[in-house]
């Protein structure tokens, strides 16, 4: 049965079944215990199973070693979904102590499946926003690789820290300016519209663009920042009529 058809009450005890059953595994050193949940066609049991590696990481220092090696052998799985699940219960724990899961990353990039791929992108998000330095000391790595769905990853996955914090993106974003690629080109123009409709975060974003050289790119950018304003109207800090008369005022053409 989906998991979302169970009740409320039978959601919470299959939840409490699941990591019960993934830290005997654990603590057997049985990688194979796992692969029921790491495997399920169901995207909320394989979420619930790295949920739980997260909280038992967290929890239990004492198995902290036995948890990477479970990983480090689910890994080498053929399956993509049980490989995905691995790189997303990595960011789980990526998002306090991203140096030990690092190496994941440094592999699940270059992964052959997509959707392995794209848990890169969404572990990078909820890593770099909860435990920036680490995360884009490691993007960083990436951002001129000769792969351009690898640069257009990074730039994606860096995202999220600059919704709140662009300050801390726009130097790594700034590097991109120039990519020929048109998807590493139109993903950057996109995150750059994302990280601008916060308090506080137009005026840092504009700063920023005033002295990026590429101009074309900035006056796309700036056409992104604007629509973003409307199409996030219930969102955003600023009107769009007050987000366009900003850039008119603050805006180096």
């Amino acid at each position: 049965m989906p998991f979302y058809a169970l009740s409320k009450m039978k959601r919470g005890e299959l939840v409490a079944e699941i990591k019960a059953n993934i830290l005997s595994g654990i603590q057997k050193n049985n990688p194979q215990a796992l692969n029921t949940y790491f495997s399920d066609e169901d995207t909320y049991i394989r979420k619930a199973a790295y949920l739980s590696i997260g909280k038992i990481y967290n929890e239990i220092p004492g198995v902290r070693k036995k948890v990477i090696a479970t990983l480090s052998k689910l890994f080498k799985e053929d399956l993509h979904p049980i490989r995905q699940t691995v790189i997303n219960a990595a960011g789980e724990i990526g998002m306090k102590d991203f140096e030990t899961v690092e190496h994941f990353f440094d592999l699940a990039l270059f992964d052959h499946h997509h959707t392995v791929r794209n848990a890169v992108i969404g572990s990078v998000k909820k890593m770099g926003q909860k435990n920036p330095k680490p995360v884009l000391r490691w993007a960083r790595k990436y951002l001129h690789h000769a792969d351009k769905e690898v640069r257009r990853e990074i730039c994606h996955g860096i995202e999220l820290r600059g919704r709140t914090h662009p300050q801390d993106i726009l130097p790594l974003l700034k590097e991109l300016q120039d990519d020929k690629t048109s998807r590493v080109r139109d993903t950057l123009v996109l995150v750059l519209g994302q990280i601008s409709y916060k308090k506080g975060c137009l005026e840092t974003v504009i700063a920023a663009l005033n002295s990026w050289e590429n101009k074309k790119l900035t006056k796309d950018a700036i056409e992104e920042i604007i629509d973003v304003h409307d199409r996030y109207s219930d969102f955003a800090i600023l009107s769009q009529k007050q987000a366009i008369r900003y850039i008119e005022e603050k805006f180096k053409k």
